[in-house]
């Protein structure tokens, strides 16, 4: 219901076409976190989830996001990886990394793995709000 309201809430905005979001995690309660997070814009919808890199790169294939949100740390493929592939498949694609293990050897090794940006985990909503609005920013 409360999910409806919202894109009634982005129609009467103007708000065509809401950005499609996919959250890649292992920690299912982290996926949760960030699907409220992301749903409480109106503007934006998670269109699907996936708990590591390999089902990551599969479900985007499948759903076509606008995003992809990724950790770092996960079982089977790791956030790394799955950029990497995921630049080879679809590099226009934005890719959010969340990690808890931010280093600037980490941050170097995911900018030229495709990552778009990198942010902190645990991070204020607002600041990752705002890092999907810069994502997901036209281009000038």
């Amino acid at each position: 219901m409360a999910r409806s309201v919202a894109k009634a809430e982005a129609a009467f905005r103007g708000v065509e076409v809401l950005k499609r979001i996919l959250i890649v995690d292992d920690h299912a309660p982290v996926r949760l976190a960030l699907r409220r997070v992301i749903e409480s814009v109106p503007e934006f919808e998670v269109c699907g989830e996936a708990e590591n890199g390999r089902v990551g790169v599969k479900r985007t294939l499948l759903l076509k996001p606008d995003l992809i949100i990724l950790d770092f740390s996960m079982p089977v493929m790791n956030g790394l990886e799955a950029a990497k592939e995921l630049n080879e498949l679809m590099p226009l694609l934005p890719i959010l990394m969340y990690t808890s293990f931010i280093s600037s050897k980490l941050e170097a090794e995911a900018f030229a793995a495709g990552v778009s940006r990198v942010a902190s985990k645990p991070s204020l909503p607002e600041a990752l709000i705002k890092d999907l609005w810069i994502l997901l920013a036209p281009a000038a």
